[in-house]
């Protein structure tokens, strides 16, 4: 086995405090490390970035609109040779930002083609998705399996970039394991793409036990949603604010409550990226207050449907600087991606999972609603989620604060393969690993008595020390493949024999 940290001191006594792990883990000598040359660009307003509270708008755009046209020939031309390459689609992308503050412009004819592109880049500034840290993967299978030798797998995975004042965001990565032990990853190349925003519109039953969730339990509320119900199935919600009964508009709350609806209604995205774009290229951004600061730690999984009918789903926790909230991702392709709040009192807290089908002709997920034991829940439409049931507490060493999962239980013969996180002395993370029951997850059969994966010395150091953290891993060939992050701040792969691991775990009493 290999010892986790140095022991101190020499008697057995001391020896037995340290942390062993399992000597059935093998590291491959393959990192992913964090590329500050990957960088999309995005809305950048002065003076509305931060605590200044007071646009600078309106000077910017009065000193490009006093230059001459010489100057913004020569100026464009430098921007479009030294950031054209670096972006897709950039000359439409600068339009766009020349739009947001082009009402400024008091003479519309004041804006040719060149100088419209120069206010965009006023207004649009680069940012290193990675540039503090990529960690936290998740893999599953990819869609494209095209080429690849006898015996070989194509992953697609997700990872956590961090970049200028730790904001988080999605990114992808793709690697090829097998035939065998054997892994290598592709290529990272290309321009990043931030995709489209595509309309997209609630189910009003889903919309209802979102607003219920937040409270909006009133009679505007109601007439809002009775109107809704009688329009078509893709009514707009203006139209309903617009049909609301003169009484109702006249009361104090009603503006509030108004906006509240709205601000709820917005929470429902569909991004979609171009569809010559690879998947490495592809960066989920924020793109709703909820997750205004970070989208962190997507769990993707292969989601099955009773009907045969495959796509990828994922949790991951929206962060707004104040307060978290898990939120679904949903994709037929991991080109176009459908995100949306998770509601119900199990979806309070980080580290939701999703099983991989129904079961029991339920959906079920991995939780940690209070923060220190992992739970299992259980929702009717996979958006609404019932109170948890305790599955596993902190019980060994390793795990003494508190566990959680890495990741969405694995379906084997044996029963749910369950990789768990426990956080221990000195925040310390290892990986373990439970085994749940087929027809009743919410019962451990088994579980690894030593941590699967933990810090080595040469893992000891990073962003945030002394840990080892999985979104999920992947069976393929008999083979456990374990992508991890290392102290929050790069990536390496592992792997393990299933049949080996799940003989080495003891039952559980």
């Amino acid at each position: 086995m290999t010892v986790g940290s140095d022991a101190v001191g020499s008697d057995a006594g001391e020896a037995d405090t340290v942390t062993f792990e399992s000597e059935l883990v093998t590291r491959h000598p393959l990192t992913l490390t964090a590329d500050p040359g990957r960088v999309i660009a995005k809305l950048f307003l002065p003076g509305e970035e931060g605590s200044e509270g007071h646009s600078r708008a309106a000077g910017i755009v009065a000193r490009v609109l006093a230059l001459s046209d010489g100057e913004v020939a020569g100026l464009v031309a430098a921007l479009l040779d030294r950031f054209g390459p670096r972006h897709r689609d950039y000359r439409d992308l600068l339009t766009r930002h020349a739009a947001i503050v082009a009402p400024r412009v008091r003479t519309p004819a004041e804006l040719s083609p060149a100088r419209t592109l120069l206010l965009g880049a006023c207004f649009t500034a680069e940012y290193a998705v990675e540039g503090a840290a990529v960690t936290n993967p998740s893999a599953v299978r990819h869609p494209d399996q095209s080429g690849l030798p006898a015996g070989a797998l194509r992953l697609a995975l997700s990872l956590r970039a961090v970049g200028e004042g730790h904001l988080s965001s999605i990114g992808f990565a793709v690697a090829v394991i097998g035939p065998g032990p054997a892994m290598r990853l592709e290529p990272r190349t290309g321009p990043l793409t931030t995709g489209l925003a595509v309309p997209v519109t609630w189910e009003h039953a889903r919309l209802r036990a979102l607003l219920t969730d937040h409270g909006l339990d009133d009679e505007v509320t109601r007439s809002v949603l009775d109107s809704l119900d009688r329009s078509p199935a893709d009514g707009d919600l203006e139209q309903a604010f617009a049909g609301m009964p003169a009484d109702l508009l006249r009361r104090p709350q009603a503006a509030g409550i108004l906006a509240g609806i709205r601000s709820v209604a917005g929470t429902l995205r569909k991004i979609e990226f171009p569809a010559d774009s690879g998947l490495a290229e592809r960066v989920l951004w924020p793109t709703v207050a909820s997750e205004s600061k970070g989208m962190e730690d997507a769990r993707f999984v292969r989601f099955t449907a009773p009907d045969g009918t495959v796509d990828y789903r994922a949790t991951y926790t929206a962060y707004d600087g104040t307060e978290i909230r898990p939120r679904l991702l949903t994709s037929p392709d991991l080109r176009t991606f459908t995100t949306a709040p998770l509601i119900g009192p199990a979806a309070r807290n980080k580290g939701m999972a999703l099983f991989p089908r129904l079961v029991g002709g339920r959906h079920l997920a991995l939780c940690r609603s209070d923060g220190q034991t992992t739970g299992l829940t259980a929702s009717s439409d996979g958006l609404v989620w019932e109170p948890f049931r305790q599955v596993h507490e902190p019980r060994a060493t390793f795990e003494l604060i508190q566990v959680g999962n890495c990741g969405s239980p694995i379906e084997t013969a044996a029963g749910w393969l369950v990789l768990t996180h426990g956080v221990g002395p000195m925040r310390t993370y290892s990986v373990g690993a439970i085994l749940l029951d087929l027809a009743d997850p919410a019962t451990v059969i088994a579980a690894l008595p030593e941590p699967l994966l933990t810090p080595i010395a040469t893992e000891a150091e990073g962003y945030v020390p002394n840990v080892v953290y999985s979104c999920g891993g992947l069976v393929h060939d008999g083979r456990l493949w374990l992508p991890h992050g290392i102290g929050d701040s790069r990536v390496g792969m592992a792997s393990v024999p299933v049949d080996a691991l799940l003989a080495r775990m003891t039952p559980r009493t």
